[in-house]
């Protein structure tokens, strides 16, 4: 099992990119950030960014909403949904944004913690009983730990069969996460062995079994509580976990081969993933911008739900500080750079790449997608530290 590990590490890391997270570009100084920007109007800054990933073929698609420091929305939309029919992209084109989904999953979780139904403490072991064989490790693993990347679980299991379907990926672009979707990962949590120290590894495992543990405890899907509690309140009709369903589907935006799958040609079309276990509440999630850019705004400034606004609050709370590299929330990740704190997520799935960010300060926010596989975006935090850096210092353009 040991030299399985290492393989599936090895392949991971040198041919799928999956042991990696999104690269993310800033300006190389604050001093250049800000005589970048402070004389540019907004557009022509997106512009700038957006625009050559589009002449470089690096994507067919790319829309960005921004919600600026007084409240005002602005939505960029460049290139097609299709390599081939050629749709314009707008604000409410559907996108898959994959693991943006593990945001809506951790908010669900967070609204039964605000009504006392559940805490971030209570364990695998007790919330799963008997219906599980968990290994003495395996039952100590909090709600928290599996929320913020901290249980110790890898971030897929070191399986043949997972190293089969990865393989399979490369050349076609066909998901692999069947077994996780599935719910083979409890023959694995009778196994496993935490490792001596605690660090953040992402793992759609952990979020698998999130959304296990929080269905067979509660009664409820994560998907019903942000469907009901998050998704509805919010007025995002054109977010959801069916696309089918979602009002202009048939223009949505289609997946695109990019960085990955590595051995199919950039700008070909790739299949959609769809699940329909266990991996729904860590990559199913389809959106847009304009209904992203409402999912923000209310957590700067509120959603009207006293409870919803609670548990929003909670989940980009930093539970596991990390000097020198991104520090966990929930779901969230905080980075500090320039002097200035940014929270944001990243999803990647089948032929799609999807960001969201806000500066908490200044109470700004961002939204990119796009539809291909990039794992560099270069838009979100530099904007939002352009931003940020322009309304801390408003005579830099001098």
């Amino acid at each position: 099992m040991n030299n399985l590990k290492t393989l599936l590490l090895l392949f991971c890391l040198l041919a799928a990119g999956c042991g990696s997270l999104s690269s993310n570009s800033i300006d190389t100084s604050t001093a250049a950030s800000l005589q970048a920007s402070c004389h540019l109007p907004l557009r022509t800054q997106i512009d700038q960014l957006a625009q050559p990933l589009i002449d470089r073929q690096q994507t067919p698609g790319i829309v960005v909403a921004v919600l600026d420091a007084n409240r005002q929305r602005h939505i960029f939309s460049y290139g097609f949904t299709d390599s081939d029919k050629r749709i314009p992209i707008s604000g409410d084109t559907l996108f898959a944004v994959g693991s943006l989904t593990k945001g809506f999953t951790a908010e669900s979780a967070a609204l039964l913690v605000a009504e006392g139904k559940l805490h971030w403490r209570d364990t695998l072991g007790q919330l799963t009983g008997d219906r599980v064989a968990l290994s003495a490790d395996a039952r100590q693993i909090t709600l928290q730990q599996l929320a913020t990347h901290t249980a110790g679980l890898p971030r897929q299991m070191p399986t043949l069969h997972m190293l089969r379907k990865l393989t399979v990926y490369l050349f076609s672009g066909a998901p692999f996460y069947d077994d996780l979707d599935d719910g083979e990962f409890l023959d694995y949590l009778a196994d496993f062995s935490r490792p001596h120290r605690q660090q953040v590894v992402y793992s759609n495992l952990g979020y698998a079994i999130l959304d296990y543990t929080l269905t067979q405890y509660s009664g409820q899907t994560p998907q019903s509580i942000a469907r009901q509690r998050i998704i509805a309140p919010l007025g995002m009709q054109h977010t959801g976990y069916q696309p089918q369903r979602l009002p202009g589907y048939a223009l949505r935006a289609r997946g695109h081969a990019g960085d990955q799958p590595r051995f199919v040609i950039r700008g070909e079309k790739v299949p959609d993933w769809q699940f329909k276990g266990d991996m729904v509440g860590a990559a199913s999630l389809w959106s847009s911008a304009n209904d992203l850019l409402s999912y923000l705004s209310a957590h700067l400034y509120g959603s009207g739900d006293a409870q919803l606004d609670q548990a929003f609050a909670d989940a980009i709370t930093v539970r596991f500080k990390q000097a020198e590299h991104d520090s966990p929330a929930l779901a969230w990740l905080s980075n500090h750079l320039h002097g200035q704190n940014i929270i944001y997520q990243s999803g990647f799935i089948g032929g799609y790449a999807s960001y969201i960010g806000m500066d908490l300060k200044h109470r700004t926010a961002i939204v990119v997608l796009q539809n291909s596989f990039n794992w560099d975006n270069t838009i979100g935090h530099r904007m939002l530290l352009r931003m940020a850096e322009n309304r801390d210092m408003p005579g830099g353009c001098r």
